[in-house]
């Protein structure tokens, strides 16, 4: 009979929390958004750090050229509202529960984009970004001074670097991880040394690497544990700024690395990333190459794998449209 054969299940509206959220966690960034708006029960499930553990907006890029002047990038305006209006809906699902922040070397921030991401991601522990040519010093201060709980920076090579090393110094008590992508000198290296000194993990991956900047870390960072300089272009630069490449590191080097509890290093002629270093004479065109290179890393922690499920492929196709 009808009335014997009753429905046993629960409907959407009664689920638990914790089996939304594994439902949820499938979805991307776009799919997402108006899920969240069917109850609070949904919303609330959305907003779960579970699924907001990382916001990795890697695919996104902006269409921009190359100038003259400073900021030295013109970014079209379709770029800017487009990561304008990605960035809202991200930070009104994830209540600011993100931990991890992952933006594309090609995507151009502003100081407005900064500052709304830091208001409203104030637990960040770790934030990957490869170019700052938009931001100013003050914009990006302001940002860390917000994000006392971070743990680990990617962040580009600068003119200045003492300053920002000073501001994690201040305002980041437990940070202890540190990539660099570009170049690395000797005022880079005193700057880490005078204001972070118990720095454990530093990656200099695929950048132009003096040697002096070098020894000086082997020399002076007794809490370092780790130190990757993988396929970087390794310089020593004379009184005269002559510079001349050193293809191989000598005993002294791997005697003061042998203290480290993990040591990368390649220099290799038959290694793909440290011929690609080579002829782009020491900074990487990232561009050229395959669109998850800029990714990896030979450090377990720093390597980003593969993209993001919130910000997936078909995630980047739905926002292109505008």
């Amino acid at each position: 009979m009808m009335g014997e054969n009753k429905w046993m299940g629960k409907r959407w509206e009664d689920m638990d929390t914790d089996v939304l959220v594994k439902i949820f966690k499938e979805l991307n960034l776009v799919e997402l958004s108006p899920v969240s708006q069917v109850c609070r029960l949904w919303r609330s499930a959305c907003s779960d750090p579970l699924i907001w553990g990382t916001l990795d907006f890697g695919l996104l890029k902006s269409n921009f050229i190359q100038t003259r002047a400073s900021p030295y990038i013109w970014v079209d305006d379709r770029s800017d509202k487009r990561l304008a209006r990605i960035l809202r809906v991200a930070m009104a699902i994830s209540c600011g529960n993100v931990n991890c922040m992952i933006f594309h070397y090609n995507l151009f921030m502003k100081d407005e984009h900064l500052h709304f991401i830091s208001e409203r991601s104030p637990h960040l522990k770790r934030l990957v970004m490869p170019a700052w040519n938009r931001i100013t010093k003050v914009a990006i201060c302001q940002a860390i001074q917000r994000w006392q709980e971070l743990e680990s920076m990617t962040m580009p090579t600068i003119g200045h670097p003492p300053y920002i090393m000073e501001e994690i110094a201040r305002s980041c008590k437990n940070f202890t991880e540190l990539k660099i992508m570009g170049s690395f000198d000797q005022q880079f290296a005193s700057a880490i040394l005078q204001f972070l000194p118990k720095l454990k993990v530093l990656s200099l991956r695929c950048s132009k690497v003096s040697m002096d900047a070098l020894q000086c870390l082997l020399n002076s960072m007794e809490y370092l544990e780790v130190l990757n300089i993988s396929h970087c272009l390794l310089l020593v630069i004379a009184a005269n700024g002559r510079k001349q490449v050193v293809h191989e590191l000598d005993s002294q080097i791997f005697e003061r690395a042998s203290r480290l509890r993990e040591f990368h290093y390649c220099q290799s002629r038959l290694c793909v990333a440290c011929q690609r270093m080579v002829v782009d004479e020491g900074i990487m065109r990232w561009y050229r190459y395959e669109d998850w290179f800029w990714r990896r890393d030979e450090v377990r922690s720093l390597d980003l794998q593969d993209y993001g499920k919130l910000f997936d492929a078909g995630c980047e196709r739905l926002t292109s449209v505008e």
